[in-house]
């Protein structure tokens, strides 16, 4: 038994323009952009979406959306994702980078949320 929950919004961004592509969101959205300590290629725009997290991140890729889904058990919320259709595609530390059946991104991270919300907002899977 596992749980999991959608943890946010991530805004993909060629790692050149990310620092532009974070002051936009930040002005967009009025709420401030923070970098993320210890992992420099997310600015983060905590405010902006109440009980999840946007956050622009600087990759060496297109520009593109993704979703993070976090979990007690990342092996068991990976393994229940691809047997819905995602494949893995990659990995970074903890995290599976997946693609979802119409080709988004997903990637399967460990609990960032404080305990209590990831208590109540997360779904318990068998």
């Amino acid at each position: 038994m596992h749980r999991s929950r959608l943890y946010g919004l991530f805004i993909d961004t060629p790692t050149a323009e990310a620092p532009a592509a974070a002051a936009f969101w930040s002005a967009a959205l009025g709420t401030p952009a923070r970098p993320e300590p210890g992992e420099e290629q997310f600015t983060m725009l905590r405010e902006a979406l109440p009980g999840l997290t946007l956050g622009v991140q600087a990759v060496n890729d297109a520009p593109r959306y993704h979703v993070d889904i976090e979990t007690d058990d990342h092996e068991a919320e990976a393994a229940r994702l691809t047997e819905l259709g995602a494949v893995e595609i990659n990995r970074w530390l903890d995290c599976h980078i997946m693609r979802a059946p119409g080709g988004h991104i997903l990637c399967v991270v460990p609990v960032h949320s404080d305990a209590e919300l990831f208590a109540t907002r997360s779904t318990v899977w068998p």
